[in-house]
């Protein structure tokens, strides 16, 4: 009597399970079963637009689902990543998390939001190293000869950014730290009225992204003097990188990630992982990226929140080293 009991509640036991498992998996394996939104904290047509749609298309394609890019611009991407952070963690919200979103760590005196604790990684897209330029009026040709004039001049050398805190000032922040020179930051809103002042004369140098500043750079209108990415770039094999020139470890590159809110199961996320990985192996995105002087990323989500907490603390350390302040 004793074992026909015990077998019957087993028995009992194990159809209670699989009838709890049957709806999770039937829910794990219907995702996506609607459109995607995918936040981008900045608004159109900018770098982190265009690696967005480039993206979140082919993803949409290979998941069956539409993927809708939504601009939330503000605040440095906060405005953009604290509406995800709020979002259910179901896979119907994503984000591209940035460089900027670590930098943000430090930058803000309060967030919001916590950077490393209210996102899921899911993996990094794509890098786009940043190119130190300067009008072509200025007497230097290498980076070396950029550091010997700027020590000669009582007032040093002025140089633009897009704006207090973002990832172009910072890269113009490490190297002044590294160097020691009289480096005096400009910032504007937004990197198309740097890089006309930058042209025009009314600023000198500018560490810009690569996608920005390469068409002026081809043309002629602005002198490229070195790259802050590990390797040269194809679309400009003459220009050294900041390693070559004799700073090493200088490798300072913009990045943009792909994350959920932080809970969302680790089936969709894995599914999500699995899926950009074969949109980056794509050929037509790893033309349309080199054509932006941006290389794939990819990894696992482990492989981002690590490189993101590294990166938090890379640029806590800028930040409070160059008294950068949040515009």
């Amino acid at each position: 009597m004793t074992r026909i009991t015990r077998r019957t509640w087993i028995a009992a036991a194990a159809l209670a399970a699989a009838s709890t498992a049957l709806p999770a998996l039937a829910q794990n394996g219907a995702y996506p079963n609607k459109p995607i939104r995918l936040v981008v904290g900045y608004a159109t047509g900018g770098a982190t637009d265009v690696i967005a749609r480039l993206i979140g298309q082919k993803l949409g394609e290979g998941l069956g689902q539409t993927v809708v890019i939504d601009n939330r611009a503000g605040a440095n991407s906060n405005v953009g990543a604290e509406a995800v952070v709020r979002s259910p963690a179901d896979g119907y919200s994503l984000y591209v998390f940035t460089i900027a979103n670590t930098i943000n760590a430090t930058l803000y005196p309060k967030l919001n939001y916590d950077p490393e604790k209210d996102f899921e990684p899911i993996g990094l897209m794509a890098k786009v190293p940043n190119i130190l330029v300067v009008n072509t009026n200025v007497p230097v040709k290498t980076l070396a000869e950029y550091v010997a004039y700027t020590k000669a001049q009582p007032q040093g050398i002025t140089f633009a950014s897009s704006g207090s805190g973002s990832s172009i000032h910072l890269s113009g922040e490490m190297f002044k730290l590294v160097t020691r020179l009289n480096m005096l930051h400009v910032p504007y809103r937004g990197s198309a009225p740097a890089v006309t002042d930058l042209i025009g004369g009314q600023v000198q140098s500018m560490f810009d992204n690569a996608p920005s500043a390469m068409p002026h750079i081809q043309s002629g209108r602005l002198r490229a003097l070195a790259i802050t990415s590990p390797q040269r770039s194809p679309l400009l094999p003459d220009v050294p990188t900041f390693i070559e020139s004799g700073y090493a470890d200088f490798d300072v590159q913009s990045w943009f990630g792909l994350a959920a809110p932080a809970g969302t199961p680790a089936a969709i996320v894995n599914k999500l992982n699995a899926e950009l990985a074969k949109v980056l192996a794509l050929p037509d995105v790893k033309k349309r990226l080199a054509e932006m002087g941006a290389t794939p990323a990819g990894g696992t989500p482990a492989d981002m929140r690590k490189f993101a907490a590294a990166e938090i603390k890379r640029w806590n350390a800028v930040v409070k080293a160059s008294g950068a302040k949040a515009d």
